[in-house]
């Protein structure tokens, strides 16, 4: 299985791109598109997002994940192994989150670069035949070098701030294991807890733990982005009571 996590969106051409390439390297491989919409040019935002998601895919499933606001340029490009699942990308924090929540993790700078290879398009050129090799059971050994450690590396506890803003305008957080109890703030506003949004009157603003194990911010049958004025970034204050 090969799963697609990058900032190309829904609307341009660059995702069918990658997905052609894939079906030419590894035509039987399942590709599931995860998430095409993460914060355009934020790795930061889509690191804790790809740990989040990460941990409900089966382990081997392969990870084709590029925000790569630096593409063309010198920064590297590696394979990362942890949580006995791959993941394929820039050497620019996206991957290190994951790589360091996990103690199994292994690590490679990717070497190898194909004949053609756009200066602006390293998904769809070179991700996605590294990751295709991965899938179909041949690491890629030739094209590859063990590494000790990332070059850039986020902080890997919570991130107490928006990391992403779904259709509903739901905002999500990069926060973990907050409890019921515990008093959460953003945008100048204390909000409730609810296990769900079933539990609060139409138009009630509100927070819960998400699917993910995020917390995450709410208006029932509205979007808290729009009656908050929440966008990515925003700092999410929470304190916790015990």
């Amino acid at each position: 299985m090969i799963v697609l996590f990058t900032d190309f969106g829904m609307h341009d051409p660059y995702v069918g791109q990658v997905k052609a390439r894939l079906a030419e390297y590894a035509p039987s491989q399942l590709v599931i598109d995860l998430l095409h919409e993460v914060p355009d040019f934020n790795p930061h935002a889509g690191a804790h997002l790809l740990a989040a998601f990460a941990t409900v895919f089966q382990p081997g499933s392969v990870f084709l994940a590029v925000v790569d606001p630096g593409v063309g340029t010198a920064r590297s490009a590696v394979v990362v192994m942890a949580g006995g699942r791959w993941f394929v990308g820039p050497d620019n924090g996206l991957l290190s989150i994951v790589a360091a929540r996990h103690a199994d993790t292994r690590l490679w700078r990717i070497t190898w670069q194909p004949e053609t290879m756009s200066a602006t398009f390293h998904g769809r050129d070179l991700f996605a035949r590294v990751a295709a090799d991965i899938a179909r059971g041949e690491f890629p050994a030739y094209s590859v070098d063990p590494i000790d450690k990332l070059e850039v590396e986020f902080d890997s506890g919570d991130l107490p701030r928006v990391i992403y803003i779904d259709h509903y305008g739901n905002a999500w957080t990069g926060l973990r294991g907050v409890a019921r109890d515990a008093h959460v703030s953003a945008s100048g506003r204390r909000f409730k807890h609810s296990d769900s949004f079933g539990f609060v009157g139409k138009g009630e603003g509100f927070w819960f733990v998400n699917s993910v194990g995020l917390l995450e911010l709410a208006v029932n049958r509205g979007s808290a982005a729009a009656v908050y004025g929440l966008k990515v970034g925003d700092p999410v204050q929470v304190q916790r009571l015990n």
